[in-house]
């Protein structure tokens, strides 16, 4: 009878401590359960954090990297305007200077002309023969030679062959007695100024 009351009571200890051990690991296991859940949220947490600081530097490196584009962009746009204002002040004054050279040009060319000018009215209003026309004429050819001189105005070769740069052949004729191509008469003198013809001399050229 004692022996089993012991042996029950031995039981029953037996079970009450693995119960008290059960509830020890269960409570064990939920704390380590609600462990990891509170480490899971501190690494979420955590990682938002990570990602809202990541996207705010990127936005400041960006507001940065715009400011640069923006003072480069007006750095241009300066630019581009300081050479559109000095293209239209060069093209004024290479205009200006082109219309200056034009008439400093027409000056000097009337200076000489004018004497010239000068003669052939005298000539026309004054009294005397024939001859004395013809002297006057002349006279006033000469004012012309010498200011065709002073303007560094030539007389284009009008003797020997045709030249195509020189001569404008109006009329051609057959003749044994010239060679080919050779010129035979000039209607009207050519002249050049320095490289540039200014007229060509009309001839009659022989085939």
């Amino acid at each position: 009878m004692i022996k089993d009351e012991n042996e029950k009571k031995f039981k029953d200890e037996n079970e009450e401590v693995l119960e008290e051990k059960t509830t020890e690991d269960e409570s064990k296991e939920e704390f380590n359960e609600q462990s990891e859940d509170v480490s899971e949220e501190v690494n979420e947490e955590k990682s938002e954090e990570d990602v809202i600081k990541s996207l705010k530097d990127e936005n400041i490196e960006l507001k940065s990297e715009n400011k640069k584009l923006q003072n480069e962009l007006k750095a241009l746009q300066d630019r581009l305007s300081r050479i559109n204002s000095e293209y239209e002040n060069f093209r004024n004054r290479t205009e200006r200077e082109k219309k200056e050279i034009y008439n400093d040009s027409c000056s000097d060319v009337l200076k000489h002309i004018l004497p010239v000018f000068d003669n052939l009215e005298r000539a026309m209003i004054a009294e005397g023969n024939e001859e004395d026309l013809k002297k006057g004429i002349e006279m006033t050819m000469k004012q012309f030679e010498r200011a065709f001189e002073k303007l560094e105005i030539e007389e284009l070769p009008s003797e020997g062959q045709f030249d195509p740069n020189y001569h404008n052949a109006i009329m051609h004729i057959e003749d044994d007695n010239y060679e080919k191509n050779q010129i035979v008469e000039v209607f009207q003198r050519g002249f050049k100024r320095k490289d540039k013809v200014l007229r060509f001399s009309m001839v009659k050229v022989a085939n």
